[in-house]
């Protein structure tokens, strides 16, 4: 099964002995938007919306008609799920930072340069090769985060709680797929 959330905060859950990090995500019931079928788009999805936003999942079973309710309700305890987000974005950050470069010594003649990247590579090609570590924009990525369990479900208040941390800030908008299904 299949629904979205968004990510409330981290907490911890204690079962006995045993203290479990938990990230807690509020998933309101979603409404199916659109049905794809086989014969007509040559696969079988169902795209779900939480509020203005809409995703699409593959599914395997027909049996979703339009405007129908997805909630909470479809998870158990014990489920393992995965679950894609973006993660925090950093904006613009050096190599120090982005690749974990360690910088110039801090003697032997400099006096500025020390989270500087130093060379980037032989001028015979006259341009930078592709793929070089270089500062840039950093985070805002998508991510997927496979076999995280479920530990508990709220009904009540449409809250799932995952084993685990999940990517992005709180209010980030999460895909919680199922892995059975």
């Amino acid at each position: 099964m299949f629904i979205l959330g968004k990510k409330l905060k981290m907490s911890q859950l204690w079962k006995g002995e045993k203290v479990i990090p938990i990230t807690i995500v509020k998933a309101e019931p979603n409404k199916v938007s659109l049905v794809r079928t086989k014969e007509r788009d040559g696969y079988e999805a169902a795209q779900v919306s939480l509020g203005k936003k809409k995703r699409e999942f593959k599914i395997q079973d027909p049996r979703f008609k339009i405007h129908d309710i997805v909630d909470v309700s479809v998870f158990n305890e014990g489920d393992v799920v995965k679950v894609s987000g973006l993660t925090k974005g950093r904006g613009f950050q050096g190599v120090v930072k982005r690749h974990g470069f360690h910088g110039g010594p801090k003697t032997h003649g400099q006096k500025n340069r020390f989270r500087a990247p130093g060379s980037i590579g032989s001028t015979a090609f006259q341009r930078v090769v592709p793929g070089r570590k270089m500062a840039g924009h950093m985070g805002d990525e998508r991510v997927t985060i496979k076999n995280l369990k479920v530990v508990g479900v709220d009904k009540e208040n449409n809250l799932l709680m995952l084993k685990g941390a999940v990517p992005g800030a709180r209010g980030t908008l999460l895909e919680i797929l199922s892995t059975k299904s």
